[in-house]
């Protein structure tokens, strides 16, 4: 692992977000300019609301997206599916999730993150809303219900792409940290309110209340945001606005393959991919290790309080790397620090899991396994914006969306061990393997300083 060090002076300093020519900000060898100051960057008041505005927003994304799985149970006895109807239309998802990770990063790089993530939350919470009636008014509601999903899951795949975007544009470097493990810490709180409160309203109400209730918040949200911190100003993307913002995003000009032949590209993709399939397996199937290990154990501890214990964690990542950064630290080091708790020190209570022989302690493994494991929002979620700020988007859709696919496949072997082996054990080895072969590639290729700009070194 990387040892911390504090910067020293350099002959080209970081680049801004927006560089209309390398060559006039780099002088020749020895000589240096001094560089403007971004005028786009969010004051730290505005910061501190958009970071509020932005986390509530994310609690109700993942609300909206596991409203389906807590009825799901009803909702099959109410239509008659058996396991195979219900595992369709709950994967559906996934595929739609998969398709526009790229698009939205692309689109929020050139026009703004905010405007899409304006019309993408409308769009999902007003799916989410309709899905009881496209339930009840459709003679099939296993192909009606199977759509909405699946639109659901494309309207969605933008989010966290717009996120790492606006992220990008507007937030000074030593400040990305905490934003975003605050942000990420609403994907724990949302499903934590819709576990909780959504269990409570599908006994009370049915389970057409929890779609009801979660698709009219959500827009409520986006109508607020717009209203309030986008003034009631830009909602429409038009082609002439995508293409009038070429400002936005440089390397629409340039070849994406140059981008990736970079080392420091290929280790954020590769590291991201085995943090979001590793994440995903977990989530998967960590319930049914505890019914299979602890049959007589309360659902509601295994359920509750992992991720009950995330949200500390990441608020507390993102504070620990920015206050390093501001204090003079590399950046690049700080970033590897994070990852190691996130991919490292989460194995080795991953690892404990294969010999445990109590109900606490295996709660207490997996608590800390997950709150480690949100150290990677300040770790390699971040590290893309570091890198290319001018397409941090689009570069974030590429990384979630080899995330997505390789997730669901290492869902299905997982299955397919436990069955062939009879053991957990071997799932929670393969989940450490993987992270430490994602770890190694980030420890030794990973980078902080910015790679989007042709040529940089010939300026520098």
């Amino acid at each position: 692992m990387a040892v911390l060090q504090k910067h020293g002076k350099t002959s080209c300093p970081d680049l801004p977000n927006v560089n209309d020519n390398p060559a006039d900000n780099c002088g020749p060898a020895g000589s240096q300019k001094k560089w403007p100051e971004s005028n786009q960057n969010w004051s730290r008041p505005v910061a501190r609301v958009w970071t509020v505005v932005l986390l509530l927003g994310t609690c109700l994304l993942y609300c909206a997206r596991v409203a389906m799985p807590i009825c799901a149970v009803n909702m099959a006895e109410r239509f008659g599916w058996s396991k195979r109807e219900s595992g369709i239309v709950l994967g559906s998802f996934f595929w739609g999730y998969c398709f526009t990770q790229v698009l939205g990063g692309y689109i929020s790089d050139r026009v703004g993150g905010e405007k899409v993530l304006l019309l993408s939350a409308a769009a999902w919470g007003a799916m989410t809303a309709f899905t009881p009636i496209l339930a009840h008014f459709c003679s099939r509601p296993i192909i009606s219900l199977t759509v909405s999903r699946f639109l659901m899951g494309l309207m969605q795949g933008m989010h966290y792409p717009s996120l790492a975007s606006l992220c990008s544009q507007k937030v000074v470097e030593s400040e990305r940290g905490f934003l975003m493990s605050t942000i990420g810490s609403g994907s724990y709180l949302g499903t934590l309110v819709i576990g909780g409160v959504g269990s409570v309203m599908l006994d009370l109400y049915g389970w057409e209340s929890v779609f009801y209730v979660s698709g009219l918040l959500s827009m409520l949200w986006a109508y607020c945001m717009w209203k309030y911190l986008l003034k009631g100003e830009g909602p429409i993307i038009t082609l002439e606005s995508l293409g009038s913002s070429a400002t936005q995003s440089k390397l629409s000009r340039r070849n994406w393959l140059r981008l990736f032949r970079q080392p420091a590209v290929c280790a954020v993709i590769i590291t991201h991919l085995c943090t979001a399939s590793t994440f995903f397996t977990l989530l998967s199937w960590l319930p049914t290790f505890f019914k299979d290990t602890f049959p007589d154990s309360k659902g509601w501890m295994f359920n509750v309080i992992p991720w009950f214990v995330a949200i500390p964690f990441s608020l507390f990542s993102g504070c620990l790397s920015d206050h390093l950064i501001s204090q003079g630290y590399d950046t690049a080091s700080v970033r590897k620090l994070m990852q190691f708790f996130s991919m490292g020190v989460s194995g080795v209570f991953t690892l404990c899991l294969c010999g445990t022989t109590t109900f606490p302690m295996a709660v207490a493994f997996v608590s800390a396994m997950m709150g480690l494991t949100t150290f990677s929002h300040s770790g390699v979620s971040v590290n893309v914006q570091d890198l290319a700020p001018s397409c941090a988007g689009a570069l974030f859709g590429v990384m979630n969306t080899c995330g997505a696919f390789t997730g669901v496949i290492m869902v299905y072997f997982s299955g397919y061990l436990i069955e062939a082996t009879g053991s957990w054990a071997s799932v929670f080895t393969l989940i450490t393997m993987v992270n430490l072969m994602g770890l190694g590639t980030f420890l030794v290729f990973a980078e902080a300083r910015r790679v989007d700009i042709e040529d940089l070194k010939i300026y520098c």
